[in-house]
């Protein structure tokens, strides 16, 4: 076989391999989607449409077969979404507008958790400040010192940031 011939055939097999391989075989460091969601806030409506975008991505990167990791840091109101506490005498204390969707926000939020893998994440600060027991949260709930702290450590690792307005 002449050189040229040879030349040509290495490069046409190499061609080949690289649109045959799996992306994992040439991407060493290959992650997962990263995301972090902002929960700071008291209104139900918001934090429905929260979810709604949550469940959006987490279905996109199943039907796509994308790793995902997305958690929801809950920061000062956003201790409303994560316990059946009433947090009378607090500033978060439930009204009327929480007190109907409740039920209906803490079951999406729980198959979001339990069924997609959305990490759930507390600040401490937040849950000292009005002395909510730790018993009184949603089953999954993970406390971290602080939730702004923990959102900037988040970026830091290359966790994308979003805040629903």
């Amino acid at each position: 076989m002449n050189p040229g011939k040879k030349l040509y055939i290495l490069i046409l097999t190499m061609i080949v391999a690289v649109f045959v391989m799996p992306t994992s075989a040439y991407s060493d460091d290959e992650e997962a989607v990263k995301v972090v969601y902002h929960a700071d806030f008291a209104d139900p409506r918001r934090f429905s449409a929260m979810l709604t975008s949550i469940n959006n991505m987490v279905t996109y990167y199943q039907d796509e077969l994308v790793d995902y990791d997305v958690k929801i840091v809950f920061v000062a109101h956003g201790v409303r979404f994560i316990t059946d506490d009433r947090l009378t005498d607090t500033p978060f204390a439930e009204d009327e507008k929480l007190a109907e969707r409740r039920m209906s926000l803490k079951n999406r939020l729980m198959s979001l958790h339990d069924v997609q893998g959305v990490g759930l994440e507390l600040c401490n600060i937040t849950r000292s400040q009005i002395n909510l027991a730790n018993d009184k949260l949603y089953d999954g709930v993970v406390m971290v010192p602080s939730g702004v702290v923990r959102i900037a450590e988040l970026q830091r690792q290359g966790y994308a940031y979003i805040k629903v307005e």
